[in-house]
């Protein structure tokens, strides 16, 4: 689906994605909006085009359900997590697996990109974030100190830091250029419920979403909460930024799908009626907004 934020809210299409053989758990679009990859309970990861809805894909090889998948920022990998404690990168062009990584001992539900597409983080129910090289595989950090599940996390634009959020109701910012491992040196706090989904901005404002219903945009550099949105009636699924950075998409674990003025803090938009559940919202390019979600 997709709508477009400036001026009213209006669905511009829908395109179901209607084959998968178990619950959706995430979603998530290519950086151009062509494409989008769903992870389900089936244990595959499943690859779509985006307009025609035509299925380009369906990946085995996780030995349990798929919790997460997310493009890489130029596009040309996916990485997919899933309860066998694995994180698998797949080449985007021909959907081939590259890489297995291996070192978490729980569930692993969440990935992240830096901005240069060169490095991963990973982090579950280990309580563990763990820093990956991209073209080797290799475990470049381990991070330690959430004290319960490690659920989101996103890199900073100049990627020198990492923020996590988790089951423990806190943020977490981990500096990346400092060369002892696993010791953080930010901490927000605020949020009454568990960490859902985090997102940057180009600027560098950090927002976060909560199973408190509220989404909290900060300035990590002072540790200050800029503004705190309020209006959903379930937790926040997923956040994005527009390009500008001066609007954020929010959408909660239900029907509603919201778009707010970072400057003033007011809802400008509400979509609701379409999805039962969304899953995922971002922003293209030439601002169009694009949602995914799930239907009875």
């Amino acid at each position: 689906m997709n709508s477009k934020p400036r001026g009213k809210l209006a669905v511009g299409r829908v395109k179901f994605f209607g084959r998968h053989r178990g619950e959706v758990n995430s979603s998530a679009f290519s950086p151009d909006g062509q494409r989008l990859l769903t992870a389900s309970e089936d244990g595959c990861v499943y690859g779509w085009e985006t307009q025609s809805g035509r299925l380009l894909w369906r990946l085995r090889g996780h030995k349990g359900p798929v919790r997460f998948c997310r493009f890489s920022p130029d596009g040309r990998l996916f990485a997919s997590t899933s309860c066998d404690r694995t994180v698998r990168l797949w080449d985007a062009a021909d959907a081939k697996c590259l890489q297995v990584l291996k070192g978490h001992q729980r569930s692993v539900e969440t990935v992240s990109f830096s901005h240069d597409s060169k490095q991963l983080a990973s982090g579950g129910w280990d309580k563990r974030v763990m820093l990956w090289e991209v073209q080797s595989g290799q475990v470049l950090r381990h991070f330690v100190g959430h004290r319960d599940s490690v659920q989101s996390s996103d890199f900073a634009p100049s990627s020198d830091c990492l923020a996590t959020g988790s089951w423990d109701s806190t943020i977490r910012m981990w500096d990346l250029r400092a060369r002892t491992p696993g010791i953080f040196h930010q901490e927000l706090e605020g949020h009454r419920g568990n960490i859902s989904c985090l997102c940057y901005s180009p600027s560098g404002l950090l927002a976060s979403g909560s199973w408190d219903k509220t989404i909290h945009i900060w300035k990590p550099s002072t540790r200050s909460l800029l503004i705190q949105l309020k209006g959903h009636i379930t937790w926040v699924k997923s956040i994005a930024f527009s390009p500008d950075g001066q609007q954020l998409a929010s959408a909660g674990y239900s029907h509603m799908v919201k778009v707010w003025d970072c400057n003033t803090g007011k809802c400008t938009e509400t979509l609701k009626g379409v999805l039962n559940v969304a899953h995922a919202c971002a922003f293209m390019p030439d601002g169009k907004l694009l949602v995914s979600g799930a239907v009875d």
